[in-house]
């Protein structure tokens, strides 16, 4: 059997990974890889090299990307598009790099509160309405190193918020007083929930520090101390968000971490909808290709 032939490619690149799809004219993926040439393993000015070296290993074809590669560190700086914000305002914003290649635009968000910013998750949030995924109007939450919250409205991003979730148990893993304790993987279980119970007194930070004290005076076990504290800054990331009781909240994550925000949604009242995260984003700029007749093929 034939395998259909690559229309487009579009790039994922994030800060250290990068994640490449080439596109049929159908919007199936034939072909895939994943490496970590995200922007941080890309040197100033060797940009064009690698999108070339990408066409020679995966094809000769139209490249469209997104994420970090549209931030000051990446190849170009493209401007952010404020909020409300739809695939047609994605489209028209693309910053072409030459007939061949573009750049998606990040979203920016502005509230009471103060800025907020995003490159990248843009397109997973408006792909997962255009696949069917998500309603149109829907509270999305986009679990990772820095979380998003965002809410859609007629198919739009309206606003949203970005939480360091992830991050900080990165940093509490690698340079903390918890460090020798974190070795495992976090999983569901009586820890990690008894993590995102306790999140809900909202006092983290008195709490992420009896992790190590209740370990020495053998109140926890050394094993439990990575769920339990994924636990508490899950559970402290869904309390700040004022999730209605029983409101559907659609998660864009990998199957391992999108699973530990669905536990702690479903203990704290709300209705999670666990979504694929690569699904969305390949449905996504496969519409805003489709839409877009600039690119030479």
């Amino acid at each position: 059997m034939t395998l259909p032939e690559p229309a487009f490619l579009a790039v994922d690149w994030g800060t250290t990974n990068r994640r490449v799809y080439a596109i049929d004219a159908t919007g199936a993926v034939v072909a895939r890889e994943r490496d970590d040439r995200g922007v941080l393993g890309v040197a100033a000015g060797a940009f064009p090299a690698e999108v070339e070296a990408i066409r020679a290993r995966m094809g000769p074809l139209p490249m469209l990307c997104a994420g970090m590669v549209g931030s000051t560190r990446g190849w170009v700086e493209v401007p952010y598009l404020p909020c409300p914000a739809g695939f047609g305002d994605l489209a028209a914003g693309l910053h072409r790099i030459d007939a061949r290649t573009a750049i998606v635009p990040g979203l920016s968000s502005t509230t009471a509160r103060g800025g907020d910013v995003m490159r990248g998750e843009e397109v997973q949030l408006l792909g997962s309405v255009v696949a069917g995924m998500a309603p149109a109007d829907a509270l999305l939450c986009q679990p990772g190193t820095h979380c998003k919250w965002a809410r859609l409205a007629g198919g739009s991003v309206t606003g949203f918020r970005t939480t360091m979730t992830g991050e900080l148990f990165a940093l509490l893993k690698r340079h903390s007083l918890l460090s020798d304790f974190l070795s495992a993987e976090p999983v569901d279980g009586a820890a990690f929930r008894e993590g995102v119970a306790a999140a809900q007194d909202a006092t983290l930070l008195g709490d992420l520090f009896g992790v190590r004290a209740n370990i020495l005076l053998g109140h926890r076990a050394r094993a439990d101390a990575a769920s339990y504290v994924s636990g508490l800054l899950i559970g402290s990331d869904v309390r700040e968000q004022a999730i209605a009781p029983g409101e559907h909240v659609h998660v864009l994550a990998d199957p391992g971490l999108g699973a530990l925000y669905g536990v702690a949604l479903s203990l704290l009242g709300a209705s999670p909808v666990l979504l694929d995260s690569a699904a969305a984003f390949v449905a996504g700029m496969t519409h805003i290709w489709r839409h877009d007749d600039a690119f030479e093929s």
